[in-house]
């Protein structure tokens, strides 16, 4: 398993039984683990409900020989993350840990709010990210997470792309009554429409073409804890009425079956649309919205936010500093001008990559403006020269590709369409990076586990 998981990327840690791999979860504190069914000394399924007792958050992937995949499934109706049968490849297995370890990171690692609005973090794993700001608008963010945390319902997040929609989420699952319990996030605009109904309620063997075990969804899975759908406005709305029954009945049927499954899942929704725009237009429901708009947090964009900027640029730039060992002592005046004049359309997210960039590039203690990415230049400014919109040549190619499958008769031209514009931005992406994934996943504004779980989805190698 260590060569699926060279390090440093990943931290290893084998146990040879059951009982050395408990203690090892008491004692390590694991992202995720990954647990065979066939122990020496006890049942993999009675070890990954003991790890599940101990603590809720962790992900806990079981490993099956064929004869006992259908154990397996059983066992994530009790909470059990996912499972892999066996023999498999590394590329079988490394989206799946990926996307357990995301997940882990998201319900441990704590949303450290300012002052005492919520009371104290109950999470410690780790150093946490700040939710940061002194201006009104963000004073009132924090005072909505306090309001609603402990309140058990319905949350959605507005703002735009890279304002901080999922450490807000974190926030409200952290300091609320499931906390212990536990948390998924979906990103609805990552997952085609036909695996994100089965990702999100299972399916049953035979339902559809590949469908050869149950899955369960993760509305079974996350029973008493908090499932987080990020990008909620780009859902279908085939999708989007699948998901208004489960918020009206508490209730679902996987794909393929015919008996209603009863769940109780705290809902935490999210998105960079202006969702009052898209009713207008047809592309959301309005029940679903009033379903979903139990209680609102709006963030506002970076470039609003006044004096919090120079304030988070001076803790991004410590706290990096850190993470990446490199000496940091101060930012010189005219450098905090540039990140300060600079208008942030990437918001929060576009901050950080610039300033890890920063750091990378810094040969010295102080931040002088040459060590600023080109974007941040004088004369360079994206504020100054805005993007340029798709030559006409392109739309003419893109309108082209659409009318043949108009003609062709294709009924899933919607799908097609972003599977071909995608596949040419990760391969331009992830050629431009070098073939590092981690920094292709900072360029494209999405996590690692999303990069790979697209990349396998486009039958792209990761």
């Amino acid at each position: 398993m260590q060569l699926c998981l060279p390090e440093p990327e990943y931290r290893v840690i084998t146990a040879n039984n059951a009982r050395e791999g408990i203690d090892l979860f008491r004692t390590s504190h694991p992202d995720a683990v990954l647990c065979d069914i066939q122990l020496p000394d006890r049942s993999g399924l009675a070890v990954a409900s003991e790890l599940h007792e101990i603590d809720r958050r962790t992900p806990v992937i079981l490993v099956t020989g064929h004869g006992t995949a259908e154990t397996a499934i059983t066992a994530m109706s009790n909470g059990a993350f996912d499972y892999v049968t066996k023999p498999f490849q590394p590329d079988d297995i490394l989206p799946l840990i990926d996307s357990a370890l995301e997940t882990g990171r998201m319900a441990k690692r704590p949303a450290i709010l300012p002052g005492d609005l919520v009371g104290k973090t109950r999470t410690q794993d780790g150093a946490g990210d700040s939710i940061l700001g002194k201006c009104g608008s963000m004073v009132e963010v924090f005072r909505s997470i306090g309001r609603v945390a402990s309140r058990d319902v319905t949350v959605l997040i507005l703002g735009e792309t890279g304002t901080g929609k999922e450490v807000v989420a974190r926030a409200i699952y952290q300091h609320s009554a499931r906390h212990h319990q536990i948390f998924h996030a979906i990103n609805c605009a990552a997952i085609p429409e036909n695996l994100l109904e089965s990702e999100l309620f299972g399916h049953e063997k035979g339902a559809f073409t590949g469908a050869d075990q149950r899955r369960i969804g993760k509305f079974e899975v996350c029973d008493k804890g908090t499932l987080f759908l990020d990008e909620i406005g780009d859902m279908s709305p085939v999708m989007q009425t699948k998901l208004l029954r489960v918020l009206q009945e508490k209730e679902f049927e996987r794909v393929g079956g015919s008996h209603p499954i009863k769940t109780d899942v705290r809902i935490i929704a999210a998105t960079n649309r202006n969702l009052h725009a898209a009713i207008a237009e047809g592309s959301f429901r309005s029940d679903l919205y009033y379903r979903l708009n139990e209680f609102t947090i709006n963030l506002p964009a970076l470039r609003d936010r006044g004096d919090d900027l120079p304030l988070m640029v001076e803790h991004f730039f410590r706290s990096f500093a850190r993470q990446l060992e490199k000496d940091y002592l101060s930012i010189a005046p005219e450098t905090m001008q540039l990140l300060v004049d600079y208008d942030w359309p990437g918001n929060v997210r576009e901050l950080q990559g610039a300033i890890k960039q920063t750091l990378l590039k810094a040969s010295g203690p102080v931040i002088v403006p040459s060590f600023l990415p080109a974007t941040l230049q004088p004369g360079d400014r994206r504020t100054d020269k805005p993007l340029a919109p798709f030559t006409e040549s392109w739309r003419e190619g893109v309108v082209a590709e659409i009318e043949s499958k108009i003609q062709a008769g294709s009924h899933s031209i919607s799908n097609e369409i972003h599977d071909e514009i995608d596949r040419l931005l990760v391969t331009c992406v992830l050629k431009a990076c070098g073939g590092n994934l981690s920094e292709t996943s900072l360029r494209l504004g999405i996590s690692r586990p999303t990069l790979r779980t697209r990349m396998r989805q486009l039958g792209m190698t990761s």
